[in-house]
């Protein structure tokens, strides 16, 4: 079910003023809840919810990019270790 939000705001305490508000603002993009191209106006306060989610989607991403990175660096650090360590042993014996 689709609900119409009203054109109430709450800051002026009036009906919203649309394209005259320096808030009323048009984000263009895809909905990343439903797929949806999304290409509107709308109060730059009433798109923070969905921008916080989308947000917290990226840094979700960010931060399992960074630690995949993380443990590639490891194992390329153990196997340099261990064929600096094998090389020693060759030099010694």
């Amino acid at each position: 079910m689709q609900l119409k939000g009203g054109d109430w705001c709450p800051l002026i305490k009036k009906e919203c003023a649309g394209l005259k508000c320096a808030w009323f603002t048009k984000v263009t993009g895809r909905d990343t809840n439903t797929g949806a191209q999304v290409d509107e106006y709308q109060c730059a306060v009433a798109w923070l919810p969905l921008l916080l989610i989308e947000n917290s989607g990226q840094q979700r991403q960010t931060g399992a990019a960074i630690e995949s990175f993380r443990n590639e660096m490891v194992r390329t650090n153990v196997a340099t270790l261990q064929l600096m360590a094998d090389t020693e042993q060759k030099k010694l014996g």
